[in-house]
């Protein structure tokens, strides 16, 4: 598909990276009503929270959110989602990853970039409730990758899948990691490092066979983390196996149903290797739009209603 400049300007301050990422996940207030939580049983034995928000009225369309790296589904950018396609009468259902929820999952293993099998047995659940006729996804960051992933394997994806949107996507997963690791984002990264490091010590206390806080202390990166237990814990070699075999852009290819994918040219998280143009230009199910800014998950707009959120409802409306 052709590429998609967009239109996107954002408000004064907002052009600047910086201030649209951190305004948008940390400031921004997003008005709605409480989630209702569901419990899905995982074939595994584990579990998955599932927090669901309804249209005023009944319908059979459904959006399905994911959430990005050390988030959860009370993320100012899920709710903002959740809340755009309320409005247009979608019910949303947004997924917590394993252990993200307010209580450590059962198992050692929690969630990862590449974990589809889980958004599968998600969907699966889904459908046998038989309401559901249309299904868009919707995926942030890692779970923008995640999602992509997901429609590229080579797996049926139900007929109900309509299509999906990925928001600020690290197709390249070694290469992202390079981006956020450089000076600039040290205090991005630092903060993604004592948050997944609070999770690991609480995970250590509960598996101290498999995983020591002494090791967790050690480490001082976010590769650090993934090679001592995102990799490990999910099958990996290492963190080099586990990015290489889980990026969404060795998955790009196979994707069959329309997707938009809105990766802002600002975005300091993301390598070159995010911007996938010539995948995007030769396939008749990518839609690769990149405005000038944006940041990471902030197109902030005048008004309460981000520029991601109008963008995902139009292009899903619009199959």
């Amino acid at each position: 598909m052709p590429i998609i400049t967009g239109n996107y300007i954002p408000p004064g301050i907002f052009k600047n990276s910086d201030a649209s990422t951190i305004f948008a996940a940390t400031l921004r207030k997003v008005e709605m009503p409480v989630y209702e939580r569901e419990r899905i049983e995982l074939s595994d034995g584990d579990f998955i929270d599932l927090d669901w928000s309804n249209a005023s009225s009944e319908t059979d369309k459904l959006v399905i959110l994911l959430h990005g790296l050390a988030g959860n589904t009370s993320r100012p950018y899920m709710r903002g989602m959740a809340r755009t396609f309320n409005h247009q009468n979608w019910d949303a259902a947004a997924m917590n990853f394993r252990g993200c929820s307010e209580e450590l999952n059962r198992f050692f293993r929690s969630y990862h970039a590449g974990a589809s099998d889980d958004l599968a047995e998600v969907i699966t659940h889904i459908l046998s409730l038989k309401k559901y006729s249309k299904i868009a996804l919707v995926g942030f960051s890692l779970g923008a990758n995640m999602l992509m992933k997901y429609m590229g394997e080579n797996r049926s994806l139900p007929k109900e899948i309509i299509g999906g949107v990925g928001v600020s996507v690290p197709f390249d997963l070694a290469g992202s990691l390079g981006a956020i690791n450089r000076m600039r984002n040290f205090v991005y990264a630092k903060r993604f490092e004592l948050n997944l490091k609070k999770h690991l010590y609480a995970r250590a206390e509960k598996f101290p066979e498999y995983i020591q806080k002494n090791n967790i202390s050690a480490c001082s990166s976010l590769r650090d983390i993934d090679d001592l237990y995102t990799s490990k814990a999910h099958g990996y070699k290492d963190a080099s196996d586990y990015y290489k075999k889980t990026s969404a852009l060795g998955f790009l290819k196979g994707i069959k149903k329309p997707v938009l994918i809105l990766n802002a040219k600002n975005d300091s998280f993301l390598s070159p290797q995010c911007y996938p143009y010539e995948i995007a230009e030769n396939s008749e199910y990518i839609h690769l739009e990149v405005p000038s800014y944006g940041g990471h998950v902030g197109f902030v707009t005048k008004s309460n209603n981000f520029y991601h959120e109008k963008r995902a409802i139009e292009f899903i409306e619009s199959l």
